[in-house]
């Protein structure tokens, strides 16, 4: 195995996790490189469900390395919580989870002050997940924000808060008025106590095992398409979810990345506002949230769901060099009399076969579809790409045509088992 990284080509929810858990098997170290808990990764295993927010999915093999890496942005409290709810289901992390001391840490203040950007009426509501990511990131690149290394020193914990205050007063008045800010450093550096063992430089760590020979495998968060560059601003996330995130986001040089797995799911979805040109708002709609049980796990809301769009990633594709596609919930559509694939846009009646840049472009476009007939069966039992229902092989199929590249991975079920490896 190379050193891998598995990205969302959507959206975000693409069933990521389940594809680093395949994967994670043939792998020494797994490391997230962006994003914080506003990741909802899900693993069923044995009909017992991990939902991981900021811990790489990889922790479930006792003998992988996991990393949290520069990139991410890390909301502490959040972060125990999951250690201990991991640790209560017989997940050890001794000596298994390594954090950067260089990555961001995400406030009270920044999940206040991302839901006050959300219910201010005269800015664009984005749909965030209110967990702070947006807030914190910004502090990052104002360079006032919070490391994790700070947290284990109280001198230069407290003068970094009260300097985030001090520099946002008109906007955390009401907050500061109605919190103990300095409770809240005494809750940050009992949080510091217990997370020092895991604090350290990844950035040399993970040189340290490159040198070693270690296969990294590198887990990416939300999508392509959420891209805080290349998505579909400004209804984006505060990141780089493509593969350009892998560098910046773990000191690593491109050199050093083999293969670029494109996760992407059977239909579409989406979470919270912006544009969706293969939306559907009817009762397919409906009935592929049932099936897919499609609310997020980070926030519980219903996601929007609509066909696969081949224009959307044929440019995600571009975008990360994608060198095989992971096919997920290919069994949702199963029982549908027809599947549809959008092929190209209409745009001010021209067609387009790009993906604009430009979000008001996107509201516009209508979709331009082929339509396939679909399939009855049941395919969760299906292990091998030839025993599926000749409609879904040719669906696959078709979608390798459209984008040019091979399905190497399709998922007919949540379980690590309900996989065809092709």
């Amino acid at each position: 195995m190379q050193n891998t990284v598995i990205l969302g080509c959507m959206f975000g929810d693409e069933a990521k996790a389940k594809i680093v858990d395949i994967m994670a098997k043939d792998a020494d170290i797994v490391v997230r490189f962006q994003g914080g808990c506003n990741a909802g990764h899900t693993i069923v295993l044995n009909s017992e469900k991990f939902i991981f927010h900021l811990v790489p999915s990889g922790i479930l093999y006792p003998n992988k390395i996991c990393v949290m890496a520069n990139g991410l942005v890390i909301d502490p409290y959040e972060l125990v919580a999951e250690m201990e709810n991991l640790q209560n289901q017989g997940i050890s992390m001794d000596n298994r989870l390594f954090i950067s001391e260089q990555a961001q840490v995400t406030l009270p203040l920044h999940r206040y002050l991302d839901g006050m950007s959300e219910q201010d009426k005269d800015t664009i509501s984005i749909g965030t997940t209110k967990r702070g990511i947006g807030p914190t990131y910004a502090d990052k690149f104002a360079r006032i924000g919070i490391r994790m290394a700070d947290l284990l020193d109280k001198q230069i914990l407290e003068k970094r808060i009260y300097n985030i205050i001090h520099s946002k007063a008109n906007l955390l008045d009401k907050w500061v008025s109605e919190n103990n800010v300095d409770e809240i450093i005494a809750e940050l550096l009992n949080i510091g106590k217990i997370l020092e063992p895991y604090i350290t430089n990844t950035v040399y760590l993970l040189h340290d095992f490159l040198e070693q020979g270690k296969r990294l495998l590198f887990e990416g968060a939300q999508g392509a398409l959420l891209d805080i560059d290349f998505g579909t601003y400004p209804y984006v996330t505060s990141s780089n979810t493509t593969v350009g995130g892998v560098c910046t986001g773990t000191g690593i040089s491109p050199k050093k990345i083999g293969e670029v797995i494109g996760v992407m799911k059977s239909y579409f979805t989406r979470v919270g506002e912006g544009p969706f040109p293969t939306e559907l708002k009817d009762e397919i709609g409906d009935l592929i949230r049932k099936r897919g049980n499609e609310y997020g796990s980070t926030t519980g809301r219903p996601r929007r769901c609509g066909w696969f769009d081949a224009v959307a990633t044929r440019y995600t594709a571009m975008l990360n060099s994608i060198d095989s596609i992971a096919l997920t919930l290919l069994d949702v559509l199963s029982g549908l009399d027809k599947v549809k694939i959008c092929t190209s846009y209409q745009l001010h009646g021209k067609a387009i076969d790009y993906f604009p840049s430009f979000y008001h472009q996107l509201e516009q476009v209508k979709p331009n579809y082929i339509e396939l007939p679909g399939w009855k069966e049941d395919i969760s039992a299906v292990r091998k790409f030839e025993d599926l229902p000749k409609n879904a092989k040719k669906y696959v199929n078709t979608i390798e045509e459209l984008l040019g590249i091979d399905v190497s991975i399709i998922s007919v079920g949540p379980e690590r088992a309900n996989t065809i490896i092709r």
